[in-house]
């Protein structure tokens, strides 16, 4: 297949796992192509023994232990003199998971000692990685249910795994945790749970859409200039008002965001934020607003098609003159039912909620009882209560309501490393 489409005038990548020179039949498929006359490159990969010794604490040489290692596969044991491999100080089986209880007695037969450690790999360096320790004579009972493909190391370094074991001991190591923002907000939130350890499943339940008619925001930003205050309540909210803003130099007003991720959407674009609530919610930001005089001012208010009237009807009691325009819409995407079937074929451990848009959409899509037995987690009290009113029971909520926050509240569920609140 590389030959032929090669010689159609094709650029070809042939791409596998690990590295193709060990046990990946690289060299096979280079020599062909030499033969044929075919410009390659071969570009190394990261072969499975080195993935695992990084992540289960096992080095594969040690200067107390080993100087050596023999890397064998385990597909034809008959073909291989197991007296000479069997020596080896330190022992690598590909693909031996099916033939290890032969390998093992023909291991012990030539001489190996029976109580040498030895420990199986699934799925190494990934967030379910799966881990078997036992000794030469005990791993073959222990690995009945494990299943292809694994990786088997014998030898004494196997002993430095409880010590090294750095990977396994991250706070949310083989928790599956479903994200459920907009896909163009999820990274932060995935990118700090896996480096906890967790395996994140991205389920956006939300989309974030252009406004359905932009003329409204078009018009409020024409008269710009006399507006006395801005206020967001979302980043996506500033995002969606920048967009239609065709000069920074037309904000004249003071400016206000709810919390710590609006704020630092407006900072992003070297705007000042002059007020913000203490804590990240409508309620806080109006309390912020407590020391501010807003009789007869006039408020420029961007934010979702669907959003709590909390704000605008409590500064419209102040005597202010509030305008409120939709700058986007959050809408279901439209396959969200199958989305979740594919997301839950595994079941997750957990589940975050960052909006009552978030509960809203998957609750609508998949019911309440999709998420019997799975934990789920809240950012803040508004999202709690949507999630109840559905039905749903809420494990754990943030005590600061953000990403950060949210991040803490799984901690503090899965570890107690950070109290969890009440909820």
């Amino acid at each position: 297949m590389l030959v032929e489409r090669a010689r159609r005038g094709l650029t070809v990548v042939r791409l596998k796992g690990g590295d193709p020179f060990i046990f990946g039949r690289g060299g096979e498929e280079a020599e062909s192509l030499a033969e044929a006359g075919i410009p390659f490159e071969i570009v190394p990969g990261v072969t499975t023994p080195l993935g695992i010794a990084a992540y289960t604490g096992v080095p594969l040489t040690h200067r107390e232990h080993t100087s050596a290692v023999t890397f064998v596969t385990g597909h034809a044991v008959e073909a291989i003199d197991w007296g000479k491999i069997g020596r080896a100080e330190t022992l690598v089986i590909f693909m031996g998971l099916t033939h290890f209880p032969q390998i093992a007695r023909e291991l012990i037969a030539r001489g190996r000692a029976g109580d040498t450690p030895a420990m199986a790999v699934r799925w190494a360096t990934r967030p379910d990685q799966e881990t078997v320790i036992g000794t030469l004579a005990t791993l073959p009972a222990l690995l009945a249910a494990m299943k292809p493909p694994a990786t088997i190391i014998v030898g004494e370094v196997v002993r430095l795994h409880d010590k090294l074991d750095w990977f396994g001991r991250l706070p949310l190591f083989g928790k599956r945790i479903v994200v459920t923002r907009a896909r163009e907000q999820a990274d932060v939130l995935a990118a700090r749970l896996s480096a906890l350890g967790a395996a994140v499943v991205e389920l956006p339940t939300i989309e974030i859409r252009p406004a359905a008619d932009p003329g409204p925001l078009d018009r409020a930003i024409a008269g710009l200039p006399s507006y006395d205050w801005l206020v967001f309540t979302s980043a996506n909210g500033v995002k969606a008002f920048i967009d239609r803003l065709p000069d920074l130099r037309a904000l004249r007003g003071k400016i206000c965001a709810i919390g710590p991720a609006t704020r630092a959407a407006v900072e992003a674009l070297h705007l000042q934020v002059d007020l913000m609530g203490a804590e990240y919610v409508a309620e806080g930001l109006l309390r912020a607003f407590d020391a501010e005089s807003l009789s007869g001012k006039r408020i420029l208010l961007p934010r979702a098609a669907v959003a709590r009237d909390l704000v605008p009807v409590e500064l419209a009691k102040r005597g202010a003159h509030i305008d409120v325009v939709e700058a986007y819409r959050t809408l279901p995407p439209d396959d969200l039912a199958a989305r979740i079937r594919d997301a839950f074929a595994r079941r997750p451990d957990c589940i975050t909620f960052t909006s009552s848009s978030t509960v809203k959409n998957f609750v609508a899509a998949a019911g309440a009882a999709a998420l019997a037995g799975v934990n789920v987690v809240s950012i803040g009290p508004v999202t709690t209560q949507t999630a109840r009113d559905l039905g749903l029971t809420v494990a754990v909520q943030a005590r600061v309501y953000t990403v950060e926050g949210l991040v803490e509240a799984l901690l503090g569920l899965y570890t107690k490393l950070t109290p969890p609140p009440t909820s």
